[in-house]
């Protein structure tokens, strides 16, 4: 804790919880998270109040523990949606499930209020907003006026100015509301009247000294896979503790882009670090996922995996286990995403979050000096240090890479799943898709993928079925392409909307012209060296193009999904997830260029295992970045 003025944000489990802190403190305000469960106390030297958002709903048994006292001071309090509702309720109003869910991208538009609001000053009349809910707030509490709508949520934004309490159902931290940042502003320095106090000189010195405090006499090995994170981490650990103290080990466990590790050491080397080595254990963690169809449980052997190969590199360099602590790049999202907070549900196992890791958290034994940071905050602070481009500009790449794109099925659906299959079609079969053209309209064809993948939907976990557009077939089996990316956009949208069973859509590019529609199934595969070869060869095909052509400095992460649906179980098809993002918490599918995309497609259907290629047209939420 800081001794300075401040915004206490209550973290009641929301992925983006985390996220408000750390705008707020890029903006220059200092901010600190805190139970909602606690002391009047924790909010001393606190100028204003944040409610986060959260997984629960403020009218179910069981919710996160939250001290109403704290609404009872005199201090300036912003909800933002599990917050609003929350607001809303303790105040008189009606919160229950909305007639219309709405999820990614909303119109919020000024009441005659919220003109002279001081939260929307300086806001555009309409402005993007970013939306992820299903709850909504029914009435108006008294005291309380509506200072902004959208065209689902009637009590989109609303104030109460004599008690200084302002809510918004939207999520005005995240980068996809516009206008975001300006609202936080208005609420941290007009509304609170805080001034600014922190940068990230002081951030950067806050993480040295703390890793520091941390080692104290010992030494430290870290995970290092070569992506943004634990190369932050590893110039971090160098800068604070020096060469002779860290040790960086870099595993190949067979799951690596095509040639990465022997470009991971020469960049390493390059910059400099000698004190690293690189260890071969692809055979060991291709064994510990063989016939794995479950992804928690194949991301769990990725992770166990790590530990036991860190012991036999410990046991084999003759290091003193007393003297030495395990270090990690874990950013924030990781632990959230883990359910790695009170309140917060869990969306999928990080590889850095598994049984072994926790028993060794517990004993403190595990220094993870980005745990409070997002991605764009680690980049920064890898510049700061130095770092090239070509270490913290790289694609973020995850410890178990590209074990998590091969999806993997023993080739048929239980009774279980194939009722929700059946039920997926059916809804489907029912969404109008108005947006697109007449011509286009009589081309298209839905139909839903027979596998599942993971989303988060109201910060919970899903795991559902894709929808999948295409449109009439041209020549070389490759599908027509509408020219308007807004309105595959909207049509994402409004089918993982307004459905149950769907979270994700895509649109189908091209498909082997050998082979016909009722022949690709489902089909047996497993993640072993041969699908992992394809996956390769497809990436890279992709990864090239993207350097070539200056995109890979414009999108935050591209993933080849290897997909076990085929003709024959010796083949496969690929989805192409190039994401924009900020922040991780929130994504929108990068809009490439269609004659760039055109020739990737051709060049990865030459590849004698494809026989269908797709795009993921879904923003996140609904879906994660991955699909394991």
């Amino acid at each position: 804790m800081v001794n300075k003025d401040k915004i206490v944000v209550l973290d009641f489990g929301s992925q983006y919880a985390h996220l408000i802190a750390k705008r707020l403190r890029m903006m220059g305000y200092y901010a600190e998270i805190a139970l909602p469960s606690v002391g009047v106390s924790a909010l001393a030297d606190a100028k204003g109040l944040v409610l986060s958002g959260g997984p629960a709903s403020v009218y179910e048994e069981h919710v996160p523990d939250f001290n109403t006292a704290l609404l009872d001071t005199d201090i300036p309090v912003l909800g933002l949606c599990y917050g609003h509702h929350l607001m809303a309720q303790h105040y008189g109003a009606r919160v229950g499930k909305a007639p219309v869910g709405e999820f990614g991208i909303a119109q919020l538009s000024k009441t005659a209020e919220g003109a002279n609001s001081p939260l929307l000053s300086g806001i555009s009349d309409s402005t993007q907003v970013w939306m992820s809910h299903q709850d909504a707030v029914l009435s108006l509490a008294p005291g309380f006026t509506v200072i902004g709508t959208t065209a689902d949520c009637p009590y989109a934004a609303v104030q109460d100015m004599q008690r200084k309490r302002f809510s918004l159902q939207c999520h005005c931290e995240v980068k996809d509301t516009l206008e975001g940042n300006r609202i936080l502003e208005n609420f941290a320095h007009g509304i609170c009247g805080m001034k600014k106090n922190w940068d990230e000189d002081t951030v950067l010195s806050h993480i040295l000294s703390e890793i520091k405090t941390q080692a104290k006499n010992k030494n430290v090995l870290l995970f290092l896979s070569g992506g943004v994170d634990s190369t932050v981490a590893f110039a971090l650990l160098n800068k604070a503790l020096g060469q002779e103290r860290v040790l960086g080990l870099h595993i190949d466990n067979g799951f690596m882009r095509k040639n990465e590790s022997a470009q991971v050491a020469a960049a390493y080397r390059a910059h400099g670090f000698t004190n690293f080595i690189v260890e071969d254990a692809s055979e060991a963690f291709l064994k510990a996922v063989s016939g794995l169809t479950d992804p928690q449980k194949k991301r769990m052997a990725v992770g166990e995996q790590f530990i036991s190969v860190r012991n036999d590199v410990v046991a084999r360099q003759n290091l003193d286990e007393t003297k030495w602590l395990l270090a990690q790049g874990t950013l924030y999202p990781d632990i959230i995403e883990s359910g790695g907070t009170k309140n917060s549900r869990v969306i999928k196992t990080h590889h850095n979050r598994v049984d072994g890791i926790q028993k060794l958290i517990e004993q403190g034994l595990i220094i993870e000096p980005l745990k409070d940071l997002y991605k764009d905050e680690v980049r920064v602070i890898g510049k700061k240090l130095g770092l090239e481009d070509e270490l913290v500009m790289r694609h973020p790449f995850p410890g178990p890479g590209l074990s998590i794109n091969v999806l993997c099925s023993n080739g048929t659906m239980g009774n279980q799943d194939m009722a929700e299959f059946e039920e997926a079609r059916a809804e489907l079969s029912e969404v109008k898709l108005d947006m697109f053209c007449e011509h286009c309209t009589q081309l298209l064809e839905k139909y839903v993928l027979p596998v599942r993948s993971v989303g988060v939907q109201g910060d919970f976990r899903t795991y559902r079925f894709p929808a999948v557009l295409r449109f009439g077939a041209e020549e070389g089996g490759a599908f027509h392409l509408p020219k308007k990316w807004e309105k595959l956009e909207a049509a994402s949208s409004a089918i993982t909307n307004s459905t149950r069973s769907l979270n994700r859509c895509i649109i189908q590019l091209w498909q082997n012209p050998a082979v016909s529609h009722s022949e690709m199934r489902l089909q047996p595969g497993f993640c072993d060296r041969h699908r992992l070869d394809q996956t390769r060869e497809a990436d890279d095909i992709m990864l090239t193009a993207l350097h070539k052509s200056g995109w890979y400095q414009k999108i935050f992460q591209h993933l080849t999904i290897n997909l076990p649906y085929a003709s024959t179980p010796e083949r496969c098809s690929f989805v192409l997830r190039p994401l924009c993002s900020e922040d991780v918490m929130t994504a929108r599918f990068a809009q490439i260029p269609q004659d760039l995309l055109k020739e990737i497609v051709a060049e990865i259907a030459a590849l004698p295992c494809t026989d269908a290629i797709f795009f993921d047209l879904t923003n996140k939420p609904p879906a994660t970045f991955g699909w394991e």
